[in-house]
């Protein structure tokens, strides 16, 4: 058992099945792993050790381990950002529209199909010792929300707005950048008029 933890410790606690089958894992000793609550599963053939260290984004690692092509958007980036009061309950993520996104065990996830333009603009990488994830910029989040309204609530993008105009470092040149790139500069303008009054 020690040698099966001390793959997925050298993998930031991950692993994938074929992986450990490779190192001679019988299927048999994951199955038990499983019962015993050792190993969760995240996704079929992904698996994450249930005791490794975790982080407060830990949800955000397991859905972009698990779709490669997932980035964290709306209002699961808000939250990151700490720019909304309310925690979503799911985990949101962007993917291509071609891209089928595969059901996951856990964490709860909403995903969300963006055209390729408005999925490639604005990715960043966030480096964390139990993995990497990827997430949109602050000011692209809040672009995406105004696109979101009607899913999210309009009162989700404004609370993000107001949010991100209190900053010391809030950039209104990059913003308005993103809603012209976006196409959403008409629709946020006025109501950064409005907060900035």
């Amino acid at each position: 058992m020690q040698n099966v933890k001390e793959i997925f410790k050298k993998h930031s606690g991950y692993a994938y099945l074929k992986d450990l089958k490779k190192q001679g894992i019988h299927t048999d000793t994951i199955r038990k792993l499983l019962v015993r609550g050792e190993i969760e599963k995240i996704k079929s053939g992904l698996y994450r050790l249930s005791d490794f260290a975790m982080m407060s984004h830990q949800g955000f690692v397991d859905v972009c381990m698990a779709i490669p092509k997932a980035v964290v958007c709306l209002h699961s980036a808000l939250s990151y950002y700490e720019l909304t009061t309310i925690v979503p309950e799911v985990i949101m993520v962007a993917v291509p529209r071609e891209t089928k996104a595969p059901h996951l065990e856990y964490p709860p996830v909403k995903v969300f199909y963006f055209s390729q333009t408005n999925y490639e603009t604005g990715i960043k990488k966030v480096h964390t010792k139990n993995g990497d994830f990827r997430i949109y910029e602050i000011e692209k989040t809040i672009v995406d929300c105004f696109r979101y309204r009607n899913k999210l609530g309009e009162d989700v993008a404004i609370e993000g707005l107001r949010n991100y105009l209190k900053l010391k470092d809030a950039n209104i040149n990059r913003l308005f950048l993103r809603a012209r790139e976006g196409r959403m500069y008409r629709i946020i303008k006025p109501y950064v008029e409005a907060l900035m009054v």
